[in-house]
């Protein structure tokens, strides 16, 4: 399994900016809501998914906010991975405090400051041998390893640390194909809803 197949709504960048949000179950008023916010509706390899080609990163944040904000009225899990997005007046454009990079199942993250390099020793992230960057423990499956990606992402923005995840998908056509079955049209609400990784 990918982890773009885990939660619900997988919202992420590709390396020459473009944003996409991949829905892996149906949700009510989703494509509406995505179009209404300038995304291109795609099927791709098994996968629903919506484009928003690359811009201005204000204009970007924008658009997604207001993707994001019409999606968290409806029960799931929704996690946010894209560095396209991440826009705020207060922070200028620049080197990431942490900088993430996901590939073939593993995680290594280069931290530019000490309070970069403490926040991941808290989230179990261990440096590697030659002390340059650091990376996850091993034995974690896809899902743990999107959860520590998410939650020190999470725990950094609470702290004001830039963050950038880079997922390892050069272009939208690399977007790997759908693991996972297209599940029925949900019949109500769930019973225990996820809380969101964060809102705009």
């Amino acid at each position: 399994m990918s982890l773009l197949d885990i939660p619900d709504v997988f919202i992420g960048s590709t390396d020459d900016g473009h944003t996409f949000v991949i829905l892996n179950r149906p949700i009510r008023d989703a494509d509406r809501l995505l179009t209404d916010a300038g995304f291109l509706p795609r099927e791709h390899h098994g996968r629903r998914l919506h484009l928003l080609p690359p811009g201005i990163a204000q204009d970007v944040h924008e658009r997604a906010g207001v993707a994001m904000y019409g999606l968290l009225a409806h029960p799931h899990d929704l996690v946010d991975l894209s560095w396209t997005t991440r826009w705020s007046p207060d922070q200028p454009a620049g080197r990431p405090d942490l900088h993430f990079q996901v590939r073939d199942g593993t995680v290594a993250v280069t931290a530019s400051t000490t309070a970069a390099r403490l926040l991941l020793e808290q989230h179990g992230f261990v440096p590697t041998a030659d002390g340059a960057s650091y990376r996850t423990r091993d034995g974690l499956d896809e899902r743990q390893l999107l959860s520590a990606v998410t939650a020190a992402e999470a725990h950094a923005y609470t702290h004001g640390l830039s963050a950038r995840v880079h997922l390892g998908i050069p272009t939208p056509a690399d977007i790997p194909a759908s693991s996972r079955r297209r599940s029925a049209p949900a019949t109500g609400p769930r019973t225990t809803p996820s809380a969101p990784r964060r809102t705009r």
